[in-house]
């Protein structure tokens, strides 16, 4: 069977990059091909930014709640496609189906509550300080905005970025990680089949270094929402300042969950093994320390290691299979890496270690589920962002000693405590320093009417992911005052002694 080339949408129309190159997408799991794409140059960035400008000044005229209407039709569309989204996803980026499955979800959820936005869209209405005078504040779009989305959640990310975006009356240029595009192009033909004008939704598929970094200097990008890792982040953060462009960033993590002494293990354990292992490890959220109080240290790692050495590896399409492969070759290199840094540095391997190469696994990336034992917190293990199923195990004697451990990394995602203690749950949610925090669950999982985003190196303070704060990335506030006194009213100026003197 032929292999598909799938190209660009610039303007409402499929088109070949200039420079007449592709590149291949195949699967992490067994090297399949599963399609080739355009590889991009810096004319295709400038048609791209053109058309999108181009559409914006009639897109943001487009009243809100029709912009909703479509935004709706993509869900639904969506909910019709579920299944075969979700198979396709699984071959792209080979996490397991029923997580699949989920990732195509979570875009349904956040095209159905943002369409919500679109006969919203609050504003703000207050009194005026004056007599027959109106005051308030709009949301006003900013323009164009480039979505530079990772290759975890294909699908969920950028839902998360482009619908507010285009609820809020911005165009969108969309340039997709170069590990998942095929599932950006059929996105993008959903986004065609639910009838958005031309121009409003584009993609732009290639290398990072060029596609990336020429949406994020081009003048008349005014917003670039980025996903990914926190060297990058910053770099993307950096040559948009010399622009004066708003930058969203959500970058890496190092999360953790806290079981105290009093936790249910049983529990706790299910948590642990769901939040590090699910997705193979690489969620921004996944839990990658485990701070456990020294009195139930050794019960927690024992059940612990037993359940994990019986996680079973494999094609994420097959239902047997526990944890699927890695993204790419290069991810199994960095994470060993990380494995051999730690036994340096006086860790202990309990499980796992290597790399996965028995029968079909050595088709693809695979790396064992890994947890390493005596670490501590300055190692490296427990203070870098490995990406992978890499769990590092600490000791701590008191809920105040995990939650400073906890706190004493460079990135502030996500974290997790189990106790059965109501007090402590408080004193956690207090003085956890992190954007997410969970009581008695994983680290991960969000839902679309809250906001996701965190501290430190994990972000810029803007939030993406839901809720109404979501809205605050994608618009500009315009205060707007209303005078229809019939006569001069001087505001801000000291109207006693205006009185006094006359």
């Amino acid at each position: 069977m032929e292999t598909r080339e799938f190209k660009n949408y610039v303007n409402g129309k499929w088109v070949s990059s200039s420079s007449g190159r592709t590149f291949e997408s195949r699967s992490p799991a067994t090297g399949e091909l599963i399609g080739m794409l355009q590889l991009s140059n810096a004319q295709d960035v400038q048609e791209v930014v053109e058309a999108a400008d181009a559409a914006f000044q009639k897109w943001r005229k487009y009243p809100a709640p029709k912009r909703a209407e479509l935004v709706y039709k993509v869900s639904e569309i969506l909910r019709a496609r579920k299944q075969e989204m979700g198979e396709l996803l699984t071959r792209e980026m080979c996490k397991v189906l029923p997580e699949a499955l989920g990732d195509v979800q979570e875009a349904i959820d956040m095209a159905m509550y943002m369409a919500g936005e679109g006969r919203r869209l609050n504003g703000l209405l207050v009194p005026s300080e004056l007599p027959s005078k109106w005051a308030m504040a709009v949301r006003d779009p900013l323009g164009v905005v480039a979505a530079i989305t990772p290759w975890n959640f294909p699908i969920a990310i950028p839902a998360w970025k482009m619908f507010p975006a285009l609820i809020t009356g911005n165009t969108v240029i969309w340039k997709p990680a170069s590990d998942t595009p095929v599932l950006a192009e059929r996105m993008i033909e959903i986004y065609e089949e639910a009838g958005f004008p031309p121009g409003v939704v584009n993609l732009i598929t290639g290398a990072g270094g060029v596609v990336g970094d020429g949406l994020v200097t081009h003048p008349k990008v005014r917003l670039i929402t980025f996903t990914g890792s926190t060297d990058i982040g910053r770099d993307v953060n950096m040559k948009a300042a010399q622009h004066l462009k708003r930058v969203s960033l959500e970058m890496g993590g190092k999360n953790a969950i806290i079981v105290m002494d009093d936790a249910d293990i049983d529990l706790a354990i299910e948590g642990i093994i769901w939040s590090a292992f699910g997705t193979t490890g690489q969620r921004c959220t996944a839990a990658s320390r485990v701070i456990a109080h020294q009195a139930i240290k050794k019960q927690l790692l024992d059940k612990l290691a037993a359940r994990t050495a019986k996680l079973r590896l494999g094609d994420g399409l097959l239902p047997t299979t526990d944890v699927g492969p890695v993204i790419n070759p290069k991810a199994v290199q960095k994470i060993h890496e990380y494995t051999e840094i730690a036994k340096k540095e006086g860790a202990s391997v309990l499980v796992g270690g290597e790399p996965a190469t028995e029968g079909d696994l050595a088709r693809g990336a695979f790396y064992k589920p890994t947890i390493f034992d005596n670490v501590t917190p300055t190692m490296r293990v427990a203070q870098e962002e490995i990406f992978g199923p890499s769990l590092a195990v600490l000791s701590a004697k008191s809920l105040e000693d995990a939650i400073e451990i906890n706190n004493r990394t460079n990135f502030g995602l996500s974290t997790s405590v189990y106790t059965t203690n109501v007090n402590r749950a408080f004193e956690a949610m207090r003085d956890v320093t992190t954007g997410l925090l969970y009581i008695n669950a994983g680290t991960i999982g969000s839902e679309v009417q809250l906001p996701l985003g965190g501290t430190r190196g994990t972000g810029n303070g803007h939030r993406e992911g839901g809720g109404p704060v979501v809205l605050d990335t994608f618009t500009e506030w315009k205060t707007i005052y209303v005078d229809y006194s019939g006569r001069l009213q001087r505001a801000q100026i000291d109207t006693d002694a205006l009185v006094k003197k006359i």
